[in-house]
């Protein structure tokens, strides 16, 4: 299941573009089937299983117009588990090259309707 999202950036590209951050429970968590939606300039972004609202954000009359001239939206998610990201309290360096090991996150890519209400 989804914890929490959080909308770290709002640009646009060819169409409106959104960068995410996904918290999940658990590291097997598959459970995330956004819906978009757009009602007098505030974007939406709810669960298609439970129906709940994740996360919303304001947008400016640019990011209208170029919401509204194609209907969708570009998502660009990065998954994050608590206790997997987040705070790194000992560090395991990578004894070949002295550097520290990076903790593995997964990205996503997908464009996305919006509903406009």
């Amino acid at each position: 299941m989804v914890e929490s999202v959080e909308i770290s950036r709002v640009n646009i590209r060819d169409t409106l573009s959104l960068d995410l951050s996904v918290w999940m429970n658990h590291p097997d968590d598959m459970d995330f089937r956004p819906s978009l939606s757009c009602k007098d300039k505030t974007f939406t972004i709810s669960s298609i299983t439970s129906g709940e609202a994740l996360a919303s954000v304001e947008l400016d009359d640019e990011q209208m117009q170029a919401l509204e001239a194609s209907l969708t939206a570009e998502l660009r998610v990065k998954f994050q588990v608590h206790g997997m990201h987040g705070r790194l309290n000992k560090i395991a360096p990578i004894i070949a090259d002295g550097k520290a090991k990076k903790l593995a996150t997964a990205n996503w890519k997908t464009i996305q309707q919006v509903t406009m209400e």
